[in-house]
């Protein structure tokens, strides 16, 4: 298992972007993916030998992010790992006290490879993946990637 990126919910991904990618030296991974199963839009950050940030924005009045802006603010949303095997690894971390919030799913920013979220305490969700595919991967040679 290794950390593979820190998600943050922000009201503004172009804003959010602009100032991260210049304070620490962090490039586009991906351009824009809209999450239409969860209501969010998604842009992937990479900087050479550190995880991926992740920041995610309401896709529209209806997506359930607003009420973590509204309760919580801008912030870190939840931390992923990368498993070996997503379907043999949860049933683990579940016996050893990880409580899941729902099933393996289908990941749009993830090229529909699965995913899965659980809750691990102290207000800390965990976001479970096995891929490191991103839809939407933007190339070295577009000058963006890092």
């Amino acid at each position: 298992m290794q950390l593979d990126h820190v998600c943050v919910a922000v009201k503004s991904i172009g804003l959010a972007q602009e100032r991260l990618c210049a304070l620490l030296g962090y490039r586009p991974r991906t351009a824009l993916v809209t999450n239409t199963r969860q209501k969010v839009h998604v842009v992937f950050l990479s900087l050479p030998g550190s995880p991926d940030i992740k920041l995610i924005e309401p896709a529209g009045d209806n997506s359930p992010l607003w009420s973590f802006l509204k309760g919580k603010g801008e912030g870190l949303h939840h931390v992923c790992f990368r498993v070996g095997d997503l379907r043999v690894e949860l049933p683990a971390l579940a016996s050893r006290g990880l409580r899941l919030l729902g099933t393996a799913e289908p990941g749009e920013a993830f090229d529909d490879e699965l995913i899965a979220f659980g809750y691990a305490g102290f207000g800390l969700n965990l976001e479970f993946i096995d891929t490191d595919r991103r839809r939407a991967e933007l190339s070295a040679a577009d000058g963006q990637a890092g």
